[in-house]
């Protein structure tokens, strides 16, 4: 797992790319000492048969102790929710992770995966 500084990557990070199992994202972003603003979660998938994984998105003040991060979908930005959500479809989905929230690092955990491969990128 890489720690990747989002100021260093002009404000977006690559998570992961083409990730599959039950497990957490290959990288983690760093905002640093960006501030409490929100972050933009781009998260594709592709499928096989019978797809279907639950995705945590997570946030941590110290890099190692990760909680559920406040988060809405993009296309009912007012319903935030700090839960996992499902995917069972080919598909891109945009997270809307909400501004002040005591994050410093943010990441995503994969489970129950069956035959799903995502690829996610943030920006801050």
């Amino acid at each position: 797992m890489a720690v990747l500084y989002a100021v260093a990557y002009s404000g977006t990070v690559n998570l992961c790319n083409a990730l599959t199992g039950n497990v957490s994202t290959t990288n983690v972003l760093d905002r640093g000492a960006v501030g409490g603003g929100p972050a933009l979660l781009k998260i594709v998938t592709t499928i096989g048969a019978t797809p279907t994984v639950t995705i945590l998105i997570e946030g941590s003040a110290d890099g190692t102790n990760f909680f559920p991060a406040a988060h809405a979908d993009s296309a009912t930005p007012a319903t935030v929710i700090g839960a996992t959500f499902v995917v069972t479809t080919a598909t891109t989905l945009y997270k809307l992770i909400q501004a002040n929230q005591p994050w410093r690092y943010l990441r995503a955990t994969l489970s129950a995966n069956t035959n799903v491969t995502v690829t996610m990128d943030a920006w801050v």
